[in-house]
């Protein structure tokens, strides 16, 4: 047989693992709860906007340009302004085929081998898989309960300067931190803003799940304070909509976004997508919000629950004020790679911590999301984990009954 292996490049990646289907009760990835998804709705705009623009499926681009569908962004422009004080025009605006490819894109801009880049130390695995696959320096600023450490970040700043090291980027997750679940702040939004000015480096903003607030007021977006062209600024509706969409969009000044655009080089992102997304959202966006919201909730009040039961004390969390998952802490005994394996086997699948964070202060902690799972899986599977904590690390001491 052909053997592959002789014509691959040195640093190629590894081979992928066949797909055999989700595990039965699936805590990982940012799925979303299948009730939730706007079926009716969804067919409603796809029947209207194929019949009225369907024709215009025959250019790439939908005669929108490079950027994606104009009505789309047009939605996106005025929604930005409302629920995140970003004032952007629809030109400011590129469509993109979910958040990881807006990563991708701004990193090919940005990044080479060696280049230094400085984020959150507990970050979301994506991010982290992608740039230590480019070969870049990642620097970790700690977290604190309403964001980043500025403190810190201030102090990594200037000790890099003095070593004339110039961060390409500052990577920030500020509303519902992936993976902690945190907040920053309106003063650390503006003192971040202050530090990108006085150090002159760029912030690239991923506010991917800042829809998702439960019940606080969500703050202003970093960029809605820059008067600058500082920000690169980077949403989806994989969270409020449908991941399976794959639609996402990146804005920024016109300086920066026409030198991000010519490395999109797939034809443009779904086109039937974008009209379907742009028809369905100028009428139903926010009620669909506000109803996924509430699910969710109820969704994070279930594994919160579970996870006292089973776990009692031995699982430090702190409750989520939004979003789709539960960062955990466990006692330092417990190997969470180790337990990633020993769940699988059982059919619950977990992210380990040390695959969200850039040093060890993820060895004993897990992610568990709880966006798709029903009510009764959430309890099911968090019973299971604990029963298989107990027997592989002696925590909790006993397991609570169903």
């Amino acid at each position: 047989m052909f053997n592959i292996n002789s014509f691959l490049h040195s640093d190629a990646l590894g081979p992928a693992i066949e797909w055999k289907g989700y595990p039965k009760f699936n805590f990982i990835g940012g799925h979303n709860d299948n009730e939730s998804i706007p079926i009716t709705s969804l067919k409603e705009s796809i029947d209207k906007i194929i019949l009225k623009e369907g024709k215009t499926l025959a250019k790439y681009g939908l005669e929108s340009g490079p950027q994606g569908y104009l009505p789309l962004r047009q939605f996106i422009s005025k929604q930005l302004k409302k629920s995140a004080s970003i004032n952007c025009s629809e030109k400011e605006l590129l469509v993109v085929s979910g958040s990881l490819q807006a990563l991708d894109l701004v990193n090919q801009t940005f990044l080479k081998k060696g280049d230094t880049v400085i984020i959150e130390e507990e970050n979301y695995g994506g991010t982290i898989s992608r740039l230590r696959r480019i070969g870049v320096n990642m620097i970790g600023i700690p977290l604190e309960k309403d964001g980043m450490n500025i403190e810190a970040l201030e102090q990594t700043l200037e000790s890099l300067k003095k070593k004339k090291i110039r961060p390409r980027f500052i990577y920030t997750i500020p509303t519902i931190q992936n993976p902690t679940g945190t907040i920053m702040s309106v003063d650390k939004r503006k003192a971040l803003i202050k530090l990108s000015k006085k150090f002159e480096i760029p912030i690239f903003e991923d506010d991917c799940y800042a829809d998702l607030i439960f019940d606080k007021e969500r703050p202003p977006a970093i960029k809605s304070y820059d008067n600058d062209g500082y920000v690169i600024y980077c949403g989806s509706f994989s969270k409020s909509i449908a991941p399976a969409l794959r639609v996402g969009y990146l804005t920024a000044d016109w300086s920066i976004l026409s030198r991000i655009l010519p490395y999109k080089t797939d034809a443009g992102s779904g086109s039937l997508e974008q009209m379907a997304l742009a028809e369905f959202c100028k009428i139903n966006f926010d009620s669909h919000i506000k109803i996924l919201r509430n699910e969710l909730k109820k969704k994070s009040d279930a594994i919160c629950n579970a996870l006292d039961k089973y776990f009692g004390s031995t699982a430090d969390y702190n409750k989520p004020v939004g979003g789709i998952f539960v960062w955990i802490n466990l006692p330092n005994n417990v190997d969470t790679s180790r337990l990633y394996e020993l769940a699988l086997k059982d059919g619950v699948a977990i992210n380990p911590g040390n695959e969200w964070s850039i040093n060890s202060s993820g060895d004993h902690k897990i992610r568990l999301c709880f966006g798709n799972p029903s009510i009764e899986e959430i309890d099911e599977g968090v019973k299971i984990l604990a029963e298989i904590c107990q027997k592989e690390f002696g925590i909790p001491l006993q397991i609570a009954n169903s």
